[in-house]
């Protein structure tokens, strides 16, 4: 299963399992943790960290980071700046990118462009544990790479109509209400929140299709109408 994963996985960057909580019973209790904290693709996880650590370490640079959706972007193409760091993982969660944050802060980016949450909701992780994460992950790169400014992305919307769509990513309200916890925590960090959710929602808070991989991951199009985006707010 694990090879048939990472297959699926390098031709799309779609192929998303669910990794169960071993070892967890139904009577346990609400205050302990009921969810694994594992990316999904841990395979993929730990083949990419061996790779940026063999990377020269480059500050003042602009880095994209999250999981696949980030990953799969040519950010230094459709930027047109050959020096842009993509820290995109497929299958990463908050969890993970807690766990990867000296590669990011050593780095001392100039700006940060960070969507990470979809995997964690796919993994039934509460939103207020999404949150938190995030505020987390905010509050080390400030701490630990003062000048880079940081640019929090909401979760895009997804489209179970569409093939190839991962059935436990199904949980629309997931995502709308996780986003209103992102934004409060944009808010109280002081970092600029990215409205990604509405760029790409097609009015029925589902991912326009025309800028659609696949019912979870856009397309080309949908990456370049994102980075117009970004350039027309004077984000880039």
């Amino acid at each position: 299963m694990k090879i048939e994963q990472k297959i699926f996985f390098l031709s799309v960057l779609t192929g998303l399992s669910l990794i169960p909580a071993g070892g967890f019973t139904q009577n346990r209790l609400t205050n302990q943790r009921l969810f694994d904290t594992i990316p999904f693709l841990p395979d993929h996880y730990t083949e990419k960290l061996g790779m940026f650590k063999k990377e020269p370490i480059v500050t003042n640079r602009i880095i994209f980071v999250g999981n696949s959706i980030t990953e799969m972007a040519r950010w230094d193409k459709l930027v047109g700046d050959s020096t842009i760091i993509n820290r995109g993982i497929g299958g990463d969660i908050t969890f993970g990118l807690l766990r990867r944050l000296d590669d990011i802060t050593s780095r001392q980016p100039s700006k940060l462009f960070l969507l990470i949450g979809i995997n964690d909701i796919g993994k039934d992780i509460p939103d207020a544990v999404i949150a938190e994460n995030v505020r987390k992950i905010i509050e080390r790169i400030q701490r630990e790479s003062s000048q880079t400014k940081i640019y929090l992305e909401s979760i895009l919307p997804v489209n179970p109509d569409l093939q190839g769509f991962p059935q436990h990513y199904d949980k629309s309200p997931h995502i709308v209400t996780t986003n209103q916890l992102l934004q409060g925590v944009a808010r109280d960090t002081g970092v600029e929140f990215i409205d990604s959710y509405s760029l790409f929602n097609d009015g029925s808070g589902r991912l326009k299709k025309e800028y659609a991989l696949d019912g979870l991951h856009i397309n080309l199009a949908g990456y370049a109408y994102w980075v117009r985006y970004l350039r027309d707010k004077g984000y880039l």
